[in-house]
């Protein structure tokens, strides 16, 4: 099969490799679209270390059914379907409560990181362990498809915030997830949302998918405009989607006494926390990691148009593309804002 293979840093190739072998609980998914990730380009030029080569990179993905196990149940050859990019064990304390993006076992999909090595959906044809396929409806696009697992992501970030409805939110970044997480909070019931970015194309992209208020603000002059939007108080609860000391503040700035604020992002490793406005505001600080089952739910609310994964998309490109969209991609062209691959032409 044919492959996009990140032989060294910096640099892809495609790659002749064997179809992967299908174990007794996996299924062989012939792959029709696969979205590049933020973490793969990260894992590129190795700023991450999550993607030591060779590796075939790619976790957000969707395709039918080529093969299945002699014990899968429940899946045939010719269905249609999608994956979540945490393998997680099914054994460990942490799926035991369900909790099994936290498994003490888990593995990625398409990540190298010297712990183990699992090859990705930049390919023909990936093998897959039952146990985090979903079944996907017949008339559900394949490039849609392969947004499903950043929606997850952002679904995860507004369950663990314990949203409940009727609260003003915030949310700090419109990236992927930012403007993902930003319709996941509508979603939930939020009555108002905001979102701020330093890119006013990002913004456009906002107003597009249903912000109240799309800022083009930082710092001081956010916090300021926040209170101002919230008779003085802050929102309920902030979404943090990028991951740096500033965003970090502002987030906490932003907050009501007694909000949430939950970290979505982590470009960087370590933040400075403001501790006292923390403390003696009593806000409740909530790391989101990857998801947990909320495949059903993302693929759901695509179906219904209440979350626009459309939009996002600026390009479709062909395995043979994928050098060249990595250059661009690397290059933070500000207008990419999902780029999708295909193993052939469509």
């Amino acid at each position: 099969m044919k492959s996009l293979l990140l032989s060294e840093y910096s640099h892809l190739e495609i790659a002749d490799m064997p179809v992967p072998a299908v174990g007794a609980e996996e299924v062989l998914v012939r792959v029709e679209a696969c979205g590049i990730c933020g973490s793969d380009v990260h894992g590129y030029d190795g700023s991450s270390g999550r993607r030591i080569p060779p590796i075939v990179m790619g976790h957000e993905a969707a395709g039918t059914i080529a093969a299945v196990g002699s014990a899968v149940r429940g899946f045939k050859e010719g269905d249609r379907v999608t994956f979540d990019s945490t393998v997680y064990c099914g054994e460990c304390q942490y799926c035991a409560r369900g909790e099994i993006n936290l498994c003490d076992n888990r593995q990625v999909i398409g990540v190298s990181c010297g712990d183990y090595r699992r090859h990705g959906a930049f390919a023909e044809y990936v093998a897959i362990p039952q146990r985090i396929l979903y079944h996907l409806p017949d008339h559900f696009d394949f490039a849609e498809a392969a947004m499903l697992e950043a929606v997850s992501v952002a679904l995860h970030g507004v369950r663990v915030s314990l949203a409940s409805g009727g609260e003003t939110a915030l949310v700090i970044g419109a990236g992927m997830i930012g403007l993902l997480t930003l319709q996941a909070a509508r979603a939930a019931g939020c009555a108002r949302v905001f979102i701020t970015d330093v890119d006013e194309t990002r913004l456009n992209l906002a107003r597009q998918v249903g912000a109240d208020e799309a800022l083009h603000l930082s710092g001081d002059e956010l916090a300021a405009e926040v209170k101002r939007l919230t008779g003085g108080h802050g929102v309920d609860l902030a979404y943090e989607a990028v991951g740096r000391n500033e965003t970090v503040a502002a987030a906490i700035d932003c907050t009501r006494k007694g909000g949430t604020v939950t970290l979505i992002g982590n470009i960087v490793p370590e933040v400075t926390l403001p501790l006292q406005k923390v403390v003696t505001r009593q806000l409740r600080l909530q790391g989101s990691c990857a998801s947990a089952g909320e495949y059903p739910q993302a693929i759901d609310l695509i179906a219904s148009g209440k979350i626009k994964v459309k939009p996002l998309i600026t390009a479709v490109a062909t395995l043979e593309d994928g050098p060249g969209w990595f250059d661009r991609l690397h290059a933070r062209e500000p207008n990419l804002m999902k780029v999708i691959l295909t193993p052939r032409e469509k």
